[in-house]
């Protein structure tokens, strides 16, 4: 495992996403230029060797508030660039060191057939299972979550789901719409996730009916801390197949006003870390950052917040293969 040679500090070169000698390692390049694949990792569709590939699923209208979250890949990509030059600092390690990762680029649909596109991102998702790749996926609106549950339940059955969100997204439907805050229902009732194994936190918007997911709302989790929640999660989930989903809305709007539907009373981005830095033994076999929409953004601070969750994943994911 070779690494690019040169120091963080020292840039020599520019555009690594398509100038990189080696998949490994931590290389600068000048933070406002150059192109923007996330961490300035290379894009490439091959797969051989492979272990986690970053994609971008820019579909927004199954948004019920605002829209623009199809911009969100493109904003969490750019933001990744002031991210791109040294590793995540609480780990002690470089995940990039351990992990291949490429970027794989974004999900096409044609945007006239909508109702078409659900089955075009589970058949993108069905190549990386088949390829041995585990996806990091940057969206997109939250109901992009199903049709990659659909292609990864597939391939592992079903799967726990760690779910951090401001809203429950359960709530019940007829199984015929494309909507953000129905899917987790639709997944529960369709086998693609166990929710008896599965844990949602930082719900702040009402849902009376759980339909078997553990809850921890916003409540408990400011009563009762990270480490508490941390616990809750890995009893929970155990050793089954997981899929991490962090929607930027559990986010407080104070810090991560870009994005669709926007609930006050949540939680810093320095918890939101901690979080994520707590759950290392989970069986990862999937996660996402969902719901950056750049239109309501401020000085980029919802998009650096997603990149920065996405830095940490690749982190987790790369402490189970130390």
């Amino acid at each position: 495992m070779s690494n690019d040679s040169a120091s963080p500090a020292t840039p020599t070169v520019s555009d690594l996403a398509f100038t990189r000698h080696s998949p490994y390692g931590t290389q600068a390049e000048p933070t406002y230029a150059g192109a923007t694949s996330f961490l300035r990792r290379r894009y490439s569709k091959e797969l051989t060797g492979v272990d986690v590939a970053v994609v971008g699923v820019p579909f927004d209208v199954a948004t019920t508030g605002r829209p623009g979250t199809r911009f969100g890949p493109r904003a969490i990509r750019a933001a990744s660039s002031m991210l791109a030059w040294c590793p995540p600092y609480a780990w002690g390690f470089d995940p990039l060191d351990i992990l291949h990762v490429v970027d794989w680029g974004d999900v096409f649909f044609d945007s006239g057939n909508i109702a078409g596109a659900p089955a075009l991102i589970t058949e993108a998702y069905r190549g990386f299972c088949a390829a041995g790749v585990l996806p990091l996926t940057l969206g997109g609106d939250h109901f992009i979550s199903y049709p990659i549950l659909q292609a990864l339940a597939e391939a592992h059955g079903p799967l726990s789901l760690v779910h951090f969100d401001a809203h429950s997204d359960t709530w019940k439907d007829d199984g015929g719409r494309i909507d953000h805050g129905t899917m987790f229902y639709q997944a529960a009732v369709n086998g693609l996730v166990d929710p008896a194994r599965s844990i949602q936190l930082g719900m702040r918007t009402h849902n009376a009916d759980t339909h078997g997911y553990q809850v921890l709302d916003a409540r408990w989790l400011h009563r009762h801390g990270v480490d508490a929640a941390v616990a809750a999660i890995k009893v929970r989930v155990g050793n089954n197949a997981c899929y991490l989903t962090f929607d930027i809305d559990f986010i407080d709007p104070a810090f991560a006003p870009g994005t669709g539907t926007p609930v006050v009373g949540g939680f810093d981005s320095h918890t939101a870390l901690e979080l994520i830095r707590g759950l290392g033994g989970l069986n990862l076999v999937g996660c996402d950052v969902v719901e950056v929409s750049p239109p309501y953004d401020h000085a980029e601070i919802t998009a650096l917040a997603g990149a920065s969750i996405a830095h940490e994943l690749l982190a987790l994911i790369a402490s189970g293969r130390r």
